[in-house]
């Protein structure tokens, strides 16, 4: 389905979910910015204290798959909107990000390493 499907189309989809609801009071750039960090807290409650093989057995529970995948799908909804009330193309947003990470992490220097990371 993500083959499938266009961000501008997810974009229009929350925002009309939004208006049918009249949210746009409640959804201003930090009110949106709080629900990203709110939504993304309560994917981490998954994962905290867990052990690699914990987290492989969650993913294998459809019930808590489940689980993990809304809170997931919170996040989004939260990036969609937010990007959709202020006219940010996540596409070319991305595409610009990856091009200047590109430069600031090099494959050469960073390829199966964190060595840069522990200089810090």
């Amino acid at each position: 389905m993500d083959e499938d499907t266009k961000v501008g189309d997810l974009k229009s989809q929350v925002r009309r979910f939004c208006d049918a609801r009249d949210w746009d009071r409640y959804h201003s750039a930090k009110d949106l910015a709080i629900g990203i960090i709110t939504e993304s807290s309560e994917i981490l409650e998954h994962f905290r204290f867990k052990s690699p093989e914990e987290i492989e057995g969650m993913f294998g529970n459809p019930k808590k798959r489940e689980e993990i995948e809304d809170e997931i799908a919170d996040v989004l909804f939260f990036v969609l909107r937010l990007a959709q009330k202020y006219n940010i193309d996540l596409s070319r947003a991305l595409k610009r990000k990856i091009e200047k990470n590109e430069k600031k992490y090099p494959v050469e220097v960073s390829r199966g390493s964190n060595k840069k990371y522990n200089e810090c």
